[in-house]
């Protein structure tokens, strides 16, 4: 009886090892710790990557425990979480008790010690109105403290002071040396909005022995590898959809059965006609198991998605094709991304490579404007006015009579299989362009030209079919009358996806 009588009494306290508890609670008085007279809030989601739990009247709530977990919270509208250092959100527990494996070449987690008796989730008001800007980075990939550098001087530099609610970097925030991560957060935390990160193919520990022990450094930086959070009326997703294959094997595009499930039961909680937006780092059509993620949001109305990777700018509409079955194809943007061809080609004044990428497009960032189910994107060319958005190919003089044979050749950088490209000679009738799927032509001219320098840098990567090109003879501008000889202005209008107009111009001879 008396043994009986102890089991029982253990029970209380063997059922709180197995679980993992806590409180989400509003931080009025900004310290970071739960006193007394602060309000749990009821109703804020939980999750530790594999279930989704919601805090009880008073702010707590319960998961199971696991000696290899990342709690978290889920922001919700109306909070932020706590700011960490460089401005990046803290809004985790990272629960290793024994620390990440050892011998790899980046440090994970350290031992984190036994499960702490209540794991408190911290939350700030905020006013989140209707309508807010992001920043969305792809890429950065530094190789070392120099290249971070050039993140710094060509991209950081002109944000700070940003009225954008928020940053993302969608991956490869390193080019594989991930003792980068500290100089570019201090970097980009002058920016001075919280800033959100995806992991890439090469933010990962390549020396790990399997997918799920390769994030371990990115965890001790970052937290978790997928999560979500709410900001407005828009509710974001960040994916890990980089499945490394072993030492030696490489990686492909992969969710996996657990962060899938995790995805659906995070949705199922999304009212169906909210804006979702999905990051990630490879693109979408690029995933193995993008089929069973399709089916978890064909349905929903207002679902968008972004990712980085491939190094050029991008919309891909999804269409049944690829076994899509929603009513309207799903949008994916491939984003601009900040370090452009990888950091290479010749520098310019600053010493920085101009790093144009191969489907001529400069380097840069993407700005996303979210309001409502409504967003819009605009393309951000670093070291550039706001205003500069595409490049005009024409020769310096032509003839007017092989004007038939000269092309006027346009690349809109963030340009669109939904874009309407017009052009006009002086104050001529508009005439619209035709999308042409070949490489950039000045991007072709500077790959030769650096090729036959002296150089200590690295050459620009060959051309690729620009998806964003637009051409027209120059004789099609002529009109009934013909022009006379001399200076002549080529003006290119360019009406958005989203109904935005973005000019430029350029000066001609006809002789």
């Amino acid at each position: 009886m008396r043994r009986l009588a102890l089991a029982l009494s253990l029970l209380p306290f063997l059922a709180q090892a197995q679980s993992a508890q806590g409180y989400v609670y509003e931080d009025t008085n900004n310290n970071g710790r739960r006193d007394a007279s602060e309000r749990g809030l009821r109703g804020i989601k939980v999750s530790d990557q594999t279930r989704i739990t919601t805090t009880d009247a008073s702010g707590k709530w319960t998961l199971p425990a696991s000696d290899d977990a990342i709690y978290f919270v889920i922001k919700p509208r109306g909070y932020r979480t706590k700011m960490g250092e460089h401005n990046l959100p803290h809004f985790y527990y990272v629960h290793k008790p024994n620390g990440s494996p050892t011998g790899t070449k980046y440090e994970g987690v350290r031992p984190t010690g036994p499960l702490p008796a209540s794991i408190d989730f911290p939350l700030y008001k905020q006013e989140e109105p209707t309508k807010f800007k992001a920043i969305m980075f792809a890429d950065p990939q530094p190789r070392d403290v120099r290249e971070v550098e050039y993140v710094t001087h060509d991209v950081v530099e002109k944000l700070i002071g940003t009225d954008a609610a928020f940053g993302v970097t969608l991956g490869d925030i390193a080019f594989d040396n991930l003792e980068t991560f500290g100089p570019q957060n201090a970097a980009i935390g002058l920016i001075g909005i919280p800033w959100y990160n995806v992991i890439g193919n090469h933010d990962i520990n390549l020396d790990a022995p399997d997918d799920h022990h390769s994030d371990e450094t990115f965890n001790r930086v970052f937290g978790p590898a997928y999560y979500s959070f709410d900001y407005g009326p828009t509710h974001f997703i960040v994916l890990d959809d980089v499945e490394f294959l072993g030492q030696g094997k490489g990686y492909r595009g992969g969710i996996g059965a657990q962060q899938m499930q995790w995805i659906k039961d995070d949705i199922a909680l999304v009212p169906q006609n909210q804006l979702v937006v999905l990051m990630m780092h490879i693109p979408l059509v690029n995933v193995a198991d993008r089929q069973d993620l399709y089916r978890l949001i064909e349905q929903r109305p207002n679902v968008i998605s972004v990712s980085g990777h491939t190094h050029y700018q991008e919309h891909i509409f999804i269409t049944e094709k690829d076994g899509w079955k929603g009513i309207k194809p799903h949008h994916h943007t491939v984003n601009v991304t900040v370090s452009g061809s990888w950091w290479q080609g010749s520098p310019n004044e600053l010493g920085i490579p101009h790093t144009t990428m191969r489907d001529g497009a400069p380097n840069g960032y993407s700005v996303f404007t979210f309001d409502g189910t409504k967003y819009s994107i605009e393309f951000r060319a670093a070291g550039s006015p706001d205003t500069h958005q595409m490049n005009i190919y024409a020769p310096e003089e032509a003839a007017r009579a092989d004007a038939a044979t000269v092309p006027v050749t346009v690349n809109v950088f963030g340009g669109s299989e939904r874009s309407v490209v017009e052009v006009r000679l002086n104050d001529g009738a508009w005439v619209k362009m035709d999308k042409v799927l070949k490489p950039d032509p000045k991007y072709a001219e500077a790959v030769a030209r650096d090729a036959q320098l002296q150089r200590p840098f690295r050459p620009l990567p060959a051309p690729m079919q620009s998806p964003h090109l637009w051409e027209v003879p120059l004789a099609s501008l002529f009109g009934a009358a013909l022009p006379y000889w001399g200076s002549h202005t080529i003006e290119v209008r360019e009406t958005d996806m989203f109904g935005k107009v973005h000019t430029s111009k350029r000066i001609i001879r006809l002789t």
